[in-house]
């Protein structure tokens, strides 16, 4: 830690022999003075410059502040999330400040490859609102648009905010969550409920036809989960291969028997806390322990620079950064296809292999659009996203033939990804030994739900199970209501985590020679995201719940009604102010009320003590604009 502005002259030394420089501003934490881009950039050819800002360098956003709520808000996030006829809510926590910076990670590594190969830098721009809204929205206006079948059809599809049922249910002794992405995994869970009678009701097997009957849906269901313990609840359904998981929290993850079994929890470097180990293990090593962070200014009078320069510019290099990487997709659904679908975006060949008779799984969301589309697996708004750029092919694996053409591959491939259950891979005799064998130099990188070892191991998991498992969830939602998913965010996460790890894992493989073996799990991605509620618990014993759209940083901030809205299309004003100084700005826009003038509400612990009386005041004064 060094204290000094980008113009100090210790500052400047740092700049010029860094490889890399991150800068990040937009937000209420974030303060001047901020650094010049473009001079380090002119001063410095071979730097990577990554910028992390709200709304990105340009557009007429560009320099307005922002806070995670409002980012969600203008994502489209918290308008297509809430139960039908009441106030739609945000996502517990910071997914959006995180996921900005998993997803500028994963752009600044290969720009770096470059750099240090070519002494070519790069200046990257990224933007938390459009990270936002790829984590957030599940493509809804991609979805809009495909609904759009001709030229005749409504330029806008209506999507009102909603939840997922089956999902998050009342036990009892608790909460268990729920998941039936796939078709079968709904008609195994009516077994599961003792109900297989309502399996020939084909409005109930449709994710709209259950919104429609929401609280007869939530009355069948619930007059059986009820009855049973969440463990009772979670054994049977496993035993049915539903994805299934109990809603986990600050509390009760620390003691979870599997995390416990992998040791994903290690203790911080000051000894204060608990915390989540990094996401992925290379070569069945677990990560080393974590070092302390730095004190303000620890390194201020004593930080010595190296005398080595950068390298010079040897040559122009116009292609993608990993052009010449070759990929084999063995990935599904959501989260591997967009791990490789980085790869492919920064120039890999990624070959995405299927099954005619088990084709990708996510194919299915495309049936949304069967009205328009004859072959309406082809257009599904996640598939089409996650799998541009990528090359694909079908092979069956159930055949020698399949196995073998598979085999052809691998040993021309420098990189092999996969996200099936554990035992799949091996049903194939393709695990890591087999892979070595077929190819000394590959990486291999698996991608299960609950990790390779442990006793949920074996486990489905999707991104709901992670959201209820990792305590997202469990602050998500209106205090006086139950715990909602946050519904997407583990899936690109999970990916962006994975494509991390593949990235570091290529530069193990340039100093080593030999293949790795990675495995990147989704849960503990989910949990690295969700970190904040068990340090929290850990150490203070606070235990973190959910406050609706309200947040500890920032007060006021929720959503206000505004004129024009009516009931299921009502027209929201997202507002967070974020410090004192926002809060004067608001005063004087509401004409300086003697209500606001209260000297009790200049501090953000006055205004959040007085919150309701706020919210009322600032109600009276949206309704009318």
């Amino acid at each position: 830690s060094v204290v000094g502005g980008p113009t100090d002259p210790r500052v400047e030394a740092l700049l010029a022999e860094a490889d890399l420089v991150i800068e990040a501003h937009g937000l209420e934490s974030d303060a001047p003075p901020r650094a010049d881009a473009g001079r380090l950039r002119a001063d410095h050819p071979s730097l990577v410059v990554l910028s992390i800002t709200p709304y990105g360098l340009r557009g007429p956003w560009a320099g307005r502040q922002a806070t995670e709520f409002t980012l969600q808000a203008e994502s489209g996030s918290i308008g297509m999330r809430g139960v039908m006829g009441k106030e739609p809510f945000q996502a517990g926590g910071r997914i959006a400040e995180w996921a900005a910076g998993v997803y500028g990670a994963v752009a600044a590594l290969p720009a770096l490859f470059r750099a240090r190969a070519t002494g070519q830098g790069e200046h990257i721009d990224l933007s938390m609102l459009e990270t936002a809204n790829m984590v957030y929205t599940q493509f809804s206006e991609s979805m809009n648009r495909l609904l759009n079948g001709s030229a005749d059809d409504p330029q806008v599809a209506f999507l009102a905010p909603s939840v997922e049922t089956p999902s998050i249910e009342p036990t009892a002794d608790g909460y268990v969550g729920f998941c039936t992405n796939a078709r079968q995994q709904f008609l195994d869970f009516l077994v599961l409920i003792e109900r297989p009678d309502l399996q020939q009701d084909e409005a109930l097997a449709q994710v709209p036809g259950r919104m429609m009957r929401f609280d007869e849906w939530n009355a069948i269901v619930r007059s059986w989960t009820a009855t049973k313990t969440t463990a009772e609840i979670i054994e049977r359904a496993s035993m049915l291969r539903i994805p299934v998981a109990p809603i986990g929290n600050g509390e009760t993850l620390p003691t979870h028997d599997h995390l416990v079994a992998r040791r994903v929890f290690v203790t911080s470097a000051n000894g204060r806390f608990a915390q989540p180990r990094r996401p992925y293990r290379i070569d069945d090593v677990d990560p080393p322990p974590p070092r302390p962070a730095p004190r303000l200014g620890e390194h201020t009078s004593t930080a010595a620079f190296a005398s080595a320069p950068r390298t010079p510019v040897t040559r122009s290099n116009d292609s993608l950064p990993l052009t010449g990487l070759r990929v084999l997709d063995l990935t599904a659904w959501w989260a591997g296809p967009a791990a490789t679908h980085l790869l492919a975006t920064f120039g890999a060949e990624v070959i995405h292999v299927e099954s005619v008779g088990r084709p990708d799984g996510v194919r299915m969301v495309g049936g949304l659009m069967s009205a328009s589309y004859e072959q309406w697996w082809e257009a599904a708004p996640h598939f089409l996203h996650a799998n541009s750029n990528k090359l694909g092919i079908t092979l069956d694996l159930d055949v020698a033939m399949g196995r073998e053409l598979l085999e052809r591959l691998i040993r021309r491939c420098d990189v092999v990804v996969e996200n099936f259950t554990p035992r799949v891979l091996a049903n194939f005799g393709l695990g890591w030994e087999r892979v070595q064998e077929l190819n000394p130099t590959a990486i291999l990188v698996r991608m299960p739900a609950f990790g390779l070892s442990g006793p949920w191991r074996d486990r489905t998991g999707f991104a709901q199970t992670m959201e209820q498992l990792s305590g997202m969830a469990w602050t998500t939602g209106h205090p006086d209501d139950q715990p909602r998913i946050p519904r997407g965010p583990c899936d690109p996460l999970a990916g962006m985590h994975a494509a991390f790890a593949i990235l570091v894992t290529l530069a193990e493989r340039a100093a080593s020679g030999r293949g790795h073996h990675v495995e990147s799990t989704m849960v503990e991605s989910a949990l690295n995201v969700a970190a904040e509620q068990v340090v929290e618990w850990t150490a203070y014993g606070e235990l973190i719940r959910r406050e609706g759209n309200r947040s500890p940083l920032a007060a006021p901030q929720g959503l206000y009604p505004c004129a024009g809205g009516q009931p299921g299309m009502e027209s929201w004003l997202a507002l967070s102010v974020a410090n004192d100084a926002q809060w004067r700005a608001l005063r004087s826009a509401l004409g300086n009320p003697a209500w606001a003038m209260d000297a009790a509400l200049d501090t953000r612990a006055g205004r959040r003590a007085a919150h309701d009386a706020i919210d009322t005041r600032l109600r009276e004064w949206t309704r009318t604009r």
